[in-house]
């Protein structure tokens, strides 16, 4: 009998999602969203590679290469979908996807003599056709597996801007099912060059999933980039690893040189000597890069218009109407966009959704908080959400999951009272601790030592009031922690 092959999912989670705003945030960006199909996007791309497995592949535990601020949300939307990662290396910043995939591979190299074929995939992206792509990626680990590298490449079918390309050797156009050379790769086309690309036929969108082996991609980075590959060594070398968490050195990894995949190794293969194929994949993908793509692969009625949430659409084409929070109303609309979320509203051109960046650009620069967060705020004990606020006051409903609790603390600068909406909660409030229910309440001083826990097996949840005269997140003292903040 055959031995398998190993096969190490890589699912890169590091991205920001800033075309997708108001739904998609820093501190929630589009991967972990449910924008197409079932669950998540983060959770899609685990799911369909843990779907990889067959006689001939063993799948390992996925490894998710994120960053910090998002760990407890990759162990969150892991645990509900029943999957127990491998590891869970966490960028201490953005450094582009080079980094991030030599960081897999040296985590995949870390257990002794191991080199499986890893199946790189962004956490962003949605298939329609799951079977299609499981099929697909079958035949790359295959042909993988003797030591090549082989790219998934879509076949376009319209004249997209927003995508990089692949130039196939003109062998892909005698069957999808065939693995073709890569002549060259191409940088996102104007509106006349896409078009001529389509016509063409040989051109295919590259859809930034990878399938190699750890050795192949830490050998051609070594030819192409040592000094990234040295930079990400260093780097690794006194990484800690906290349960699941595997963190390089941080002020080592600030200097690794920041660049892709493909400007790092991919574009200069061709030619080179190193075996590089494209299989092109016929699965329904779409990386969901802006809010026309997520048009694209909606359910639409007759008129083309797409509505997800409390929406009435009349009289509209080819509109997009995603509400959260309330109802939202169109009439009389063509090729538009419109986002409703609790604290903002974007309204566009279907066409021009790229552009939405500029928005989220002009935020950060006004140091506006509607850039990161949203007014309901994950974090890793439960949530919070900011119902009302004031000049000198703040109203949040505050949700804490069963057995968890929120940090030993205080605040300079503001007094709160709690109320018990649901479950029960520990109160600490300076040397005593006590047992609140439902409807009970009590009050923390300024500057008094506090901590809220949830005891119980059902989650608590409490309205908070707080008053003062300064309510910012930052005016918080942490004396102990669960999740390692203090």
């Amino acid at each position: 009998m055959n031995e398998k092959i190993p096969v190490l999912p890589v699912i890169m989670a590091g991205g920001s999602g800033t075309r997708l705003w108001p739904l998609s945030r820093a501190g929630y960006p589009k991967q972990f969203l449910a924008l197409s199909g079932d669950g998540s996007l983060f959770q899609q791309a685990v799911a369909r590679l843990q779907d990889l497995a067959d006689e001939a592949i063993a799948v390992q535990p996925p490894l998710v290469v994120g960053n910090e601020e998002h760990r407890f949300l990759v162990l969150d939307q892991l645990r509900e979908i029943g999957v127990e990662p491998g590891a869970v290396v966490l960028e201490p910043l953005g450094r582009n996807t080079a980094p991030a995939l030599t960081l897999a591979a040296l985590q995949a190299r870390a257990d002794g003599g191991a080199d499986p074929v890893l199946v790189v995939t962004a956490a962003d992206q949605t298939v329609t056709r799951p079977e299609a792509f499981t099929a697909t990626v079958r035949r790359a680990v295959q042909a993988a597996a003797g030591g090549g590298v082989v790219i998934l490449g879509i076949r376009p079918d319209r004249p997209e801007t927003g995508y990089g390309y692949i130039l196939a050797d003109g062998a892909a156009g005698n069957g999808d099912a065939t693995a073709t050379g890569v002549e060259r790769f191409v940088e996102k086309p104007d509106l006349a060059t896409a078009e001529r690309y389509l016509a063409e036929g040989c051109y295919y969108w590259n859809a930034g999933m990878f399938v190699l082996r750890a050795s192949a991609w830490l050998d051609a980075l070594r030819r192409f980039r040592p000094d990234i590959l040295q930079a990400c060594e260093a780097a690794w070398a006194p990484r800690s690893t906290d349960q699941r968490f595997v963190r390089p050195a941080k002020a080592a990894f600030a200097a690794v040189p920041a660049e892709s995949v493909d400007y790092a190794v991919m574009e200069r293969c061709p030619g080179s000597g190193i075996d590089i194929r494209m299989l092109p994949l016929d699965a329904g993908w779409s990386d969901l890069g802006a809010w026309e793509a997520v048009w694209q692969v909606a359910e639409k009625d007759a008129a083309g218009n797409a509505s997800v949430g409390d929406v009435i659409v009349n009289d509209s084409r080819n509109t997009l109407v995603h509400a959260t929070s309330r109802l939202v109303g169109a009439v009389g609309l063509d090729n538009v966009v419109i986002v409703e979320t609790a604290d903002a509203v974007l309204v566009a051109d279907r066409e021009r959704s790229q552009e939405v960046k500029a928005i989220v650009s002009q935020l950060g620069r006004e140091q506006r908080g509607e850039h990161a967060l949203h007014r309901k705020v994950h974090r890793p004990w439960g949530w919070y959400d900011s119902i009302d606020q004031g000049p000198r006051h703040q109203v949040k409903r505050i949700l804490v999951k069963p057995g968890a609790s929120l940090s030993l603390q205080m605040h300079h600068h503001r007094a709160e009272h709690w109320i018990v909406v649901s479950g029960t909660a520990e109160v600490t409030n300076g040397d005593k601790v006590i047992l609140l229910t439902e409807n009970q309440s009590t009050y923390i001083p300024l500057g008094q030592t506090h901590r809220l826990a949830n005891p119980g097996k059902v989650p608590l949840e409490i309205i908070e009031v707080q008053s003062g005269s300064y309510l910012g997140e930052d005016d918080i003292v942490r004396f102990e922690d669960t999740y390692g903040r203090s």
